[in-house]
């Protein structure tokens, strides 16, 4: 997963909760990777031809008043090609626009983010382009056990609630809960459509304070072509009028009834690792597409799949581990974790979803030993 590629193409700055993902992928594309995030894994530190904190923390968010700096000391006075944020940055939309000011940004502005993530905006916009889309309000609904509770511009999953014994908070609000199988699609968008890269399904790992926090997700070898079709009108249709640009996600549920678009990500996300490909970089299409040129999609002929594995209790003192070829974000020896916080991410491939989720489940599992019979 984190082979060198030749650095023929100068430097990509990255900032992220997490940039190790990003990293590989701009190495994958023959980029220089220079990555601030929260973690600085031995994984990306490795992959990054400099790495640095990212200013602030996972509770209070990244510190947008630190973060020019941190960059500016990062580039060294390197002019990187562009810069591309990830994940942490869905709701502090002026600092997209301060940071666009002095770095060019590949992907998506304020503006645009602002317009996608705003609850009210995108009920709006689904009901005007028919796109079936869950009913939203602010106040406390009269029956909160078919509701969850989320945080507007949130990600990830782990701000997600049930409403029963929720009360109306700032920048909360309700949507209807939707039952059925979690589905993702990863696409490009090009400020007037969108282009689907490919579906995922996804799954949870429920933990008591985060019910649906983010657990794995593996590529789908095969989708209904008229679904497809149908989806990717939807996705066009929202990509033109927030004008979304390079790699973006889509969460989906399939029901009974169909799909149903549950909410928009407007960024490069979880599952760029299970669609990224040597001979069509998704960060080569991503850097492309935002700046309004033509671009390669992979294909695939089997299945992938990544999973968060973490802690189920604390550790003291995580344990030295020889870490398998099939994992990344890698927790540092001696560090000390409470319960609930990532250890590491595991991929599989296999020829059918199905399989390549068992054998994932099953490597995960064997790796937990590990560290699980080494706590303190």
């Amino acid at each position: 997963m984190h082979a060198k590629s030749p650095n023929n193409a100068g430097s990509l700055l990255i900032a992220a909760i997490s940039g190790r993902a990003l990293a590989a992928a701009a190495r994958r594309a023959g980029y220089r990777p220079l990555v601030a995030d929260f973690f600085c894994d031995t994984d990306t530190v490795a992959l990054a031809e400099r790495a640095t904190m990212l200013p602030g923390d996972l509770q209070s968010g990244v510190d947008g008043e630190r973060i020019i700096e941190t960059l500016r000391q990062l580039t060294g006075g390197d002019q990187p090609i562009a810069i591309i944020l990830g994940s942490g940055f869905e709701r502090m939309t002026e600092t997209v626009d301060e940071i666009a000011r002095h770095f060019p940004l590949a992907g998506n502005s304020g503006a645009a983010i602002r317009r996608i993530k705003d609850p009210q905006l995108l009920a709006a916009d689904c009901a005007e382009l028919g796109i079936p889309h869950p009913e939203f309000r602010w106040d406390q609904p009269p029956d909160p056990e078919n509701w969850v509770v989320k945080t507007a511009g949130g990600a990830g999953g782990g701000h997600i609630r049930r409403a029963a014994g929720e009360t109306p908070a700032t920048g909360r609000y309700f949507q209807r809960f939707i039952a059925g199988r979690s589905i993702s699609a990863l696409f490009v968008g090009d400020g007037q459509t969108a282009d689907i890269v490919g579906f995922s399904r996804q799954w949870t790992s429920p933990a008591p304070a985060a019910p649906y926090r983010y657990g794995g997700a593996v590529r789908l070898r095969r989708f209904d072509r008229r679904q497809a079709a149908m989806i990717g009108g939807w996705l066009s249709g929202l990509a033109h009028r927030a004008g979304l640009v390079g790699l973006c996600s889509a969460d989906l549920i399939r029901g009974p009834d169909g799909y149903t678009l549950i909410e928009i990500n407007p960024r490069p996300g979880a599952t760029l690792d299970i669609f990224d490909d040597g001979d069509a970089p998704l960060i080569e299409a991503h850097l492309r597409a935002a700046t309004g040129r033509a671009y390669r999609l992979p294909r695939f002929v089997d299945s992938m799949a990544s999973m968060v594995t973490y802690a189920a209790a604390p550790i003291a003192h995580f344990p030295s581990i020889a870490w398998p070829e099939w994992t990344a974000d890698h927790q540092s020896p001696g560090t000390r974790l409470i319960a609930g916080d990532p250890v590491c991410t595991v991929f599989a491939r296999g020829p059918s979803a199905d399989l390549t989720r068992r054998l994932i489940k099953g490597q995960a599992s064997r790796l937990q030993h590990q560290w699980e019979g080494d706590r303190t």
